[in-house]
């Protein structure tokens, strides 16, 4: 298993095992895990890290303490009341950086959230592809009790839950369960307390023993299928992509190995369907 890394403040942990399992620690425990400037630009480099480093296939973001994130930190919402129009507009942008680094991850994106969100903190679980929450987790949207609203995390809390359950959470300031999360879709699933470790544990050993290169354009194929009509040129994208992994020495491999009745061995994969038919290609 590879060392753990550290940002110089520790207020990022990153890991990468054998497995090629990524995982993003948020490590300001005493703050709840709040954002500050500082925060949020190792966040964001964070993630483009683990986005550009070839042995990770999945990324996980997680959290020490009783929180999975608080949102904005108070000493930082201290030094706002006093910013211009343009010092909040440039605070916004790296805020709406990171957000747009967790969206847009070539590799799949999990939220594993051991406690409550607040703010930006469930903005951060919705711009994941996913999320699994301990059934002690709870939410809150809370920016209008302070006379803000939710702008930089709205497209994604909305892409997220929709609409009609964006206007009630964002106007309501409501605080509500991992229970009520699943059930509007910001959490995927909810475990138990006692269990949520042996869950996830298990969990990624189910999404490690996968094929890597599947995995990436499975991601991608969801935000295709999800841009488009289904029509003829659906269709037809569609039946290439099925045709390319086919060919490719992962499905080759894949489709071998069970028809074998073994465990398969992914190998390195090319993205020359040429080179694949040719054989050519390290393995």
């Amino acid at each position: 298993m590879n060392d753990v890394t550290m940002s110089e403040t520790m207020n990022i942990e990153t890991h990468i095992d054998n497995n090629g399992i990524a995982t993003i620690t948020m490590n300001r425990a005493k703050k709840h895990n709040a954002f500050d400037e500082a925060f949020i630009l190792e966040l964001t480099e964070a993630f483009k890290s683990m986005n550009d480093d070839n042995s990770a296939r999945l990324i996980c973001l997680k959290a020490n303490g009783k929180s999975f994130s608080a949102g904005a930190d108070l000493n930082w919402m201290k030094k706002m009341a006093s910013y211009s129009w343009e010092e909040n507009y440039q605070d916004s942008l790296a805020l709406a950086s990171l957000m747009s680094t967790i969206a847009n991850s070539e590799k799949p994106t999990l939220a594993l959230v051991q406690g409550s969100a607040f703010g930006g903190g469930v903005g951060l679980i919705a711009c994941c592809d996913f999320a699994i929450a301990s059934d002690a987790a709870s939410f809150c949207l809370s920016e209008v009790k302070l006379g803000l609203i939710p702008a930089v995390i709205s497209p994604y809390i909305v892409q997220a839950i929709g609409p009609r359950q964006s206007t009630r959470y964002f106007i309501s300031a409501e605080k509500f369960s991992a229970t009520r999360a699943v059930e509007i879709g910001l959490i995927s699933e909810v475990v138990k307390a006692a269990e949520f470790d042996t869950f996830i544990e298990t969990f990624l050993n189910q999404v490690s023993g996968n094929a890597p290169v599947a995995i990436r354009e499975a991601k991608k194929l969801v935000k295709f299928v999800l841009n488009g009509p289904i029509n003829e040129e659906m269709i037809r994208e569609t039946a290439s992509k099925i045709s390319d992994r086919r060919a490719s020495m992962e499905g080759i491999e894949g489709v071998s190995a069970f028809l074998e009745k073994r465990d398969a061995k992914w190998p390195i994969e090319t993205n020359n369907v040429k080179d694949l038919a040719d054989g050519d290609g390290d393995v």
